[in-house]
């Protein structure tokens, strides 16, 4: 289970055309072609083969980022754990939960 303090923005959209050649979106306009269909590709074809494209890359080529290793995940669990341990201390420790509860009127009066 993961906690999360700050809300994320969902990403914005936007449509970039490529400038490059690109010889697996020209295989496929071409089996389009050949069979008939309408030669240009839909946004979700296109979009596919830039995913099919990326997750083949992430496959034979690992990036040198922390989330490869699951650093990010261990760093937040080790935020995590002081500020439960600090929870304890302040709890247990001293006497601010005491002069808390006093100035609510509930602890005791020593």
């Amino acid at each position: 289970m993961r906690f999360v303090f700050f809300k994320t923005p969902k990403p914005k959209k936007f449509h970039i055309v490529a400038r490059y050649h690109d010889p697996d979106l020209e295989r496929l306009r071409k089996r389009k072609r050949e069979m008939g269909y309408e030669e240009e590709l839909s946004y979700e074809d296109e979009l596919r083969l830039k995913m099919k494209k990326r997750w083949r890359g992430k496959a034979e080529e690992p990036s040198g980022n922390f989330q490869d290793f699951g650093m990010s995940r261990n760093i937040s669990y080790l935020i995590y754990f002081f500020i439960i341990i600090g929870g304890i201390y302040v709890i247990f420790f001293t006497d601010i939960i005491d002069k808390l509860l006093m100035l609510f009127g509930i602890g005791k009066i020593k």
